[in-house]
């Protein structure tokens, strides 16, 4: 069993707390990344997508998991499960610093996690308080005008790490 946090980190001009649409733990947000077998060591070819709302059982029965599925390459069975709570916005102090902050974590049972994309579902607020809602990232970056603040808010060069959790 090992855990892997998912960090963010971007640059972020006149705005802070960006997440997903529904907070950290939102149900409906999906993650998606692809998967290195643990056995084999094959990656996924395409991005796999887990989200907190969509459960099945495990192989073994005893518990329900976000994703099980097997390697293509040598039939090794995996599973992935989001363990909530422990995410957080990442504000505009942390971008600043250059600083990551933990999104969400994941339980992976024969694979690792490898490249992670930022897709659509986001939100952040400016630093006058306006907030900006479903900010699709998918294209690597986000402008837009904040007309209470009067000023340009920007969110761009993305980043995107898997930290091991003891």
């Amino acid at each position: 069993m090992v855990n892997y946090m998912l960090m963010i980190t971007a640059e972020l001009e006149n705005l802070t707390d960006l997440q997903p649409q529904g907070g950290c733990d939102d149900p409906n947000f999906t993650y998606y990344f692809k998967l290195k077998c643990g056995n084999c060591g094959e990656v996924t070819q395409k991005e796999t997508c887990v989200s907190l709302n969509e459960t099945v059982p495990s192989a073994k029965g005893r518990s329900d998991v976000h994703l099980a599925q097997k390697c293509k390459f040598c039939s090794r069975e995996g599973t992935v499960t989001m363990i909530t709570g422990r995410g957080s916005p990442l504000t505009q102090d942390h971008a600043e610093a250059g600083k990551y902050a933990p999104l969400m974590l994941f339980d992976f049972r024969g694979f690792e996690p490898v490249d992670f994309v930022f897709g659509s579902g986001w939100k952040a607020e400016s630093i006058e308080g306006t907030k900006f809602n479903d900010i699709d990232l998918s294209g690597g970056e986000f402008a837009e005008y904040d007309e209470k603040g009067e000023c340009p808010v920007m969110i761009s060069n993305l980043r995107a790490t898997f930290n091991v959790v003891k």
